[in-house]
């Protein structure tokens, strides 16, 4: 019997041995592995119940819809990060992990984020808008205009039966009741809302009747100021060439309107005491400049008048001031005749020093004659010995020529030394006059350059009697000097006695 059982029981365990066993939390644990490694980050929406949030800093809860529910857990690192307070009933958008609670083998998501299900998905469209028109430069501040110092008619683009309306005509009226108003009513809440704000503020750019435009409304929650988180309003207000004030909503409310817009104001009263400056407090700045601008006039008169005084007592009498003025004429008169004398002195000195380097005209004149006598004697004696030669061989050739030619022939070759001797003439006399013609040439040009023309005029050459050096200047002689002064007719010997 004993031995029947233990074949049994080892038959059981080769059985089991063959199949896999799984214990349970092995199979916990993979189905565990399973899921982390099959879902990646979800997000989940879906409302809380059974909340308990104990002294740990972790929270448990379950998130249902109408058809499931399932158990979540968002640890204290995590919730931490929260701006809000969960609470039972609450919609929620949740970005979670799914996984298996292992020690009780339950399905659960692990919560990393959590936000309200309707202003969550407002406020990641919101982040998104802003970034994208942040990289296309609509919130540069290069783009921004500045707001008119005082402005004659300022829009207002709001709902004309909304507070933010009757908050800004108020601060207006009270600071400066003389402004004119402009209200381009639009609705600021509702699916038509940003098409009308947008055409509202295109109307006013349009028209340009007003020098300032004001947007905006009052506060409220993400939902009902989302009309001016609107691309189409964001985009006519970049477009805009009137200067912008966006005034939506409370001190903490930000929409894309603030960053696009020129100038953000806090609440809608903030932008009407940022649009106009306070008529009292201008008055009373204008008050100041005036009594400002008298006391400078003032100051500027008594300056002038110091001044005129001032002039007055350095500017001399009319004929001391005359005097002076004769008294620099003369010496600007005497300071002119010095001057010229000098530069004719000057001149006078050059034209000198030239003169002694060229040779005297009649000098080189005489010597061409000479040369040209001797040149015309020495001509003629030798046209003469060659003519007497010509002659001679003139008659020799005749004489042969009557002996061996025909009469004929020397009448013929008698021609012919005519001829040659007529030709001989008229070039010995052409040349006689050419030569003529380049010596009265050069005659001419000595008597151009010829200092005697200088000395003709009245001028004179004084010289160093005992070197012959011209004198330029007074400051070359001295007292007792010997001196030579060349005239055109004639030369005078002197002798310096003073000098000046």
């Amino acid at each position: 019997m004993a031995s029947l059982m233990t074949s049994d029981s080892q038959v059981k365990l080769a059985a089991r041995a063959v199949k896999d066993v799984y214990p349970v939390s092995r199979l916990v644990r993979e189905v565990r592995l399973m899921l982390d490694g099959s879902f990646p980050l979800l997000w989940v929406e879906g409302e809380i119940s059974n909340l308990a949030m104990p002294a740990s800093g972790h929270i448990y809860f379950t998130l249902k819809d109408s058809a499931a529910q399932v158990r979540c857990a968002m640890f204290r690192g995590r919730n931490q990060q929260l701006r809000f307070t969960p609470e039972n009933g609450m919609q929620v958008l949740l970005r979670v992990k799914v996984t298996l609670y292992e020690g009780r083998g339950e399905f659960q998501l692990v919560v990393e984020h959590m936000e309200e299900a309707g202003s969550g998905a407002l406020q990641r469209a919101y982040e998104a808008l802003k970034a994208r028109l942040g990289q296309e430069g609509l919130f540069d501040t290069a783009h921004k205009k500045p707001l008119p110092a005082l402005p004659q008619t300022i829009g207002i683009v709001s709902s004309p039966d909304g507070a933010a309306l009757h908050d800004i005509l108020h601060v207006l009226k009270r600071r400066f009741p003389a402004i004119k108003v402009i209200l381009y009513p639009v609705a600021v809440q509702g699916e038509t809302a940003p098409r009308q704000i947008a055409n509202a503020i295109q109307t006013a750019d349009q028209r340009q009747e007003c020098d300032l435009l004001i947007v905006g409304r009052g506060g409220g929650s993400l939902e009902d100021l989302w009309s001016f988180n609107d691309e189409l309003v964001a985009r006519a207000l970049f477009a805009c060439q009137i200067p912008t004030i966006s005034a939506v909503g409370h001190e903490i409310d930000f929409t894309i309107a603030d960053f696009v817009a020129d100038v953000r104001a806090p609440t809608p009263s903030a932008a009407a005491e940022l649009a106009v400056p306070e008529a009292r407090q201008l008055g009373l700045n204008l008050r100041s400049l005036l009594q400002n601008l008298g006391s400078r006039l003032q100051q500027k008169l008594a300056n002038e008048q110091r001044h005129i005084r001032y002039l007055s007592q350095r500017l001399p009498r009319p004929q001391e001031q005359i005097k002076l003025q004769q008294q620099q004429l003369k010496r600007l008169q005497t300071q002119l005749d010095y001057s010229i004398q000098r530069r004719l002195q000057g001149k006078q000195q050059q034209l000198d020093y030239l003169s002694v380097r060229l040779p005297h005209p009649q000098l080189r004149i005489s010597w061409r004659q000479t040369r040209l006598q001797d040149l015309t004697q020495r001509f003629e004696k030798a046209f003469s010995v060659q003519q007497q030669q010509f002659k001679l061989q003139s008659q020799n050739l005749n004489d042969r020529l009557k002996r061996l030619l025909p009469v004929s022939r020397l009448k013929q070759q008698q021609q012919l030394v005519e001829a040659l001797s007529s030709q001989l003439n008229r070039l010995t006399r052409q040349q006689i006059t050419d030569h003529k013609k380049q010596l009265a040439q050069l005659m001419r040009t000595l008597s151009v350059v010829s200092p005697l023309n200088t000395l003709e005029r009245g001028y004179s050459i004084t010289s160093d009697a005992q070197t012959g050096n011209v004198i330029y200047r007074s400051d070359e002689v001295t007292v007792g000097q010997s001196l030579q002064i060349r005239l055109f007719e004639g030369q005078l010997d002197c002798e310096v006695r003073r000098k000046k």
